[in-house]
């Protein structure tokens, strides 16, 4: 089994990360294995509506500039699949929307690749608008048919300057948790 998970935080190695890492440190113990793909200096670009996904059904986006066929490809073959994004003016940052809506488009047009894959958000956050971040990564899974994966509380943690999410001991905990009940749950459907 493997678990993938994108960062989209613009910058690499931060927080985000971090909470990523607490999650994929219990999959592990599992034997489930991780990859960490991180969108930043990657540049991804959000979807033109070209429906180009919907006439070839090749399971590619057909802007082929950037990261997101690879991406695509990723989740495809992944069990898993984690979005992590920072929190930005109460939303995904770009990164994350542009791979949210290309590889959510590019799923519904060839049969909802990812149906009933295991999907969880991880937020981080300064001080508020990560409910809404929460919920814009949620919205891709449950269109997508997919099953998402709950904490001890909401996937959250909190910091500003790289690093500080560490000092969030309820955030950290709750990374823990869930990367504790992914691998339950990957292991109760792929038993």
């Amino acid at each position: 089994m493997k678990v993938v998970a994108f960062n989209g935080s613009a910058r690499k190695d931060g927080n985000t990360a971090m909470l990523v890492k607490y999650v994929f440190a219990e999959l592990e113990k599992h034997g489930i294995a991780t990859e960490l793909v991180q969108l930043a200096g990657k540049h991804p670009h959000g979807c033109i509506a070209c429906y180009q996904c919907f006439e070839r059904k090749n399971r590619r986006c057909a802007v082929d500039i950037d990261c997101i066929n690879e991406c695509i490809e990723k989740m495809e073959q992944a069990d898993g699949i984690i979005l992590a994004s920072p929190t930005y003016f109460a939303d995904v940052s770009t990164e994350m929307k542009a791979l949210i809506d290309r590889c959510g488009m590019t799923s519904r047009a060839n049969g909802d690749m990812y149906k009933r894959k295991v999907g969880a958000a991880v937020v981080a956050h300064r001080r508020g608008g990560a409910i809404h971040a929460f919920d814009s990564i949620n919205h891709f899974f449950t269109i997508g048919q997919m099953i998402i994966v709950g904490s001890s509380y909401w996937n959250f943690g909190v910091g500003r300057d790289k690093g500080e999410v560490a000092n969030d001991d309820e955030g950290v905990n709750t990374m823990r948790v869930l990367g504790q009940n992914m691998a339950w749950l990957l292991k109760k459907i792929h038993g």
